[in-house]
């Protein structure tokens, strides 16, 4: 049984545990080196990107999420894509450049500004709609040299992925679908 880690230093990374565990995946908390060792994958989830980011080196998890992310697959939602992506906006601290992307945080405006939408969803082939919650979300502005858009909300890149990275703007744990889970988990190796 694979091993999927949660980077669990803030944000909501109670609701991914949920949810692997409602696809019989053996989730494990990160909360330093040794922990992310023991896994196959990680999922970054939302939470505050600046906050997220000195959490990561005051407990010197930079290097080992760099190196991690370099051969193994990553799921970053909301703030794990800004903490992944290799351009960003109106930022405060150098992210983990691990999917080449150009991201705009807070792109669709403040807490209250958050909403839940369809999005146009292209996985395993087909696409689909998929509902979609945004908190705060940041946007993709342009996807860069490996990356590649898999959904939209309307003309904006909201999913992106290249070999082993899969980042989403909004939060798919907070769905009862879990379509984009189960594609991290079968398509990322």
């Amino acid at each position: 049984m694979q091993k999927v880690g949660v980077l669990a230093l803030q944000g909501d990374y109670s609701k991914h545990i949920q949810v692997l565990k409602k696809l019989n995946v053996e989730p494990v908390p990160v909360k330093d080196v040794s922990s992310l060792r023991s896994c196959d994958k990680l999922i970054i989830p939302g939470g505050e990107s600046t906050t997220f980011m000195k959490l990561i080196d005051t407990l010197e998890l930079r290097d080992g999420l760099i190196a991690f992310g370099k051969v193994k697959p990553v799921f970053g939602t909301c703030a794990g894509l800004i903490i992944l992506a290799s351009n960003v906006s109106q930022n405060t601290f150098e992210p983990l450049n691990l999917i080449n992307l150009q991201v705009e945080r807070n792109a669709y405006g403040r807490q209250i500004d958050s909403f839940v939408d369809n999005v146009q969803l292209s996985i395993d082939g087909e696409s689909t709609e998929y509902e979609a919650v945004f908190i705060r979300a940041p946007k993709i502005v342009k996807c860069l040299n490996g990356s590649k858009a898999i959904a939209w909300h309307g003309d904006d890149i909201v999913m992106a992925a290249n070999k082993n990275i899969l980042v989403a703007t909004f939060h798919p744990e907070l769905t009862d679908d879990t379509r984009i889970h189960n594609f991290f988990l079968n398509h990322f190796a």
